[in-house]
């Protein structure tokens, strides 16, 4: 099993999505929580289950999606590398996601 690595803008989108949900269902947004923490840990123990992405941006290179479970809408963003999976972003997926990735 990899070592999970979450950035703080990891946090921060979980916050904001399970906020948004909770405005209209309280148990949908502690279910979206929960079913994001599985699928990361499912990605600990599966690197390469998620999708690679095709960014035109080269700085994007190697990153890969997987869809939440329950929440197909909401996608979680990530690398591999060595012995861990680096969770980058947790977005919507009709964002415009090339640009939030390359946020600098």
């Amino acid at each position: 099993m990899n070592k999970v690595n979450k950035r703080p803008q990891v946090i921060r989108d979980l916050i904001e999505v399970a906020t948004y949900i909770a405005a209209d269902n309280l148990d949908a947004s502690d279910r979206f929580l929960m079913a994001a923490e599985s699928t990361f840990q499912k990605l600990a123990k599966a690197p390469k289950m998620g999708k690679p992405c095709q960014f035109s941006n080269p700085r994007l290179a190697g990153i890969r999606q997987q869809a939440i479970k329950g929440f197909r809408r909401f996608l979680i963003f990530y690398r591999i590398a060595d012995d861990k999976v680096e969770i980058l972003r947790v977005i919507h997926g009709a964002r415009d996601l090339e640009s939030i990735l390359d946020d600098r």
